[in-house]
């Protein structure tokens, strides 16, 4: 086989699966999720934990929280915000993928439980059952 057919024929392969809806929507939810996530990192990093940090005052603010033990420090500070910020993004995630997507569900369920309105053969077949059963 000619190497330029079989390179051109790899190419439109290639092409063909990137271009699928699926493979679109994984990547730009992957964006969305990345800057997502910089916005949650932002929120917590800039204004709940220095929010904290106005009750729990230090020096640096939430980044100086540590515990000293036998001498070491262990700084306590960042992991708290690590772990506000992924209750955010849990919550964030629990509200649009249970409620959200749920509702959408529902509905797509609810409107498939109903059964289509009968077709005009139907709608005869059932005067002519009326009628023989009278």
């Amino acid at each position: 086989m000619d190497p330029r057919k079989k390179m051109s024929s790899i190419l439109d392969e290639f092409k063909n699966f990137a271009l699928k809806g699926n493979v679109v929507d994984l990547a730009i939810a992957v964006i969305i999720g990345g800057a997502f996530g910089k916005i949650i990192n932002s929120l917590v990093k800039d204004i709940i934990m220095p929010a904290i940090s106005l009750i729990m005052p230090g020096e640096q603010g939430y980044l100086a929280w540590k515990w000293v033990v036998n001498e070491k420090e262990i700084p306590y500070g960042l992991f708290i915000g690590e772990i506000v910020s992924f209750l955010i993004i849990a919550l964030a995630l629990y509200i649009f993928i249970v409620k959200f997507l749920g509702m959408i569900i529902k509905k797509k369920k609810e409107e498939a439980v109903e059964p289509p309105p009968p077709t005009r053969d139907q709608e005869l077949l059932m005067e002519i059952r009326d009628l023989l059963r009278k």
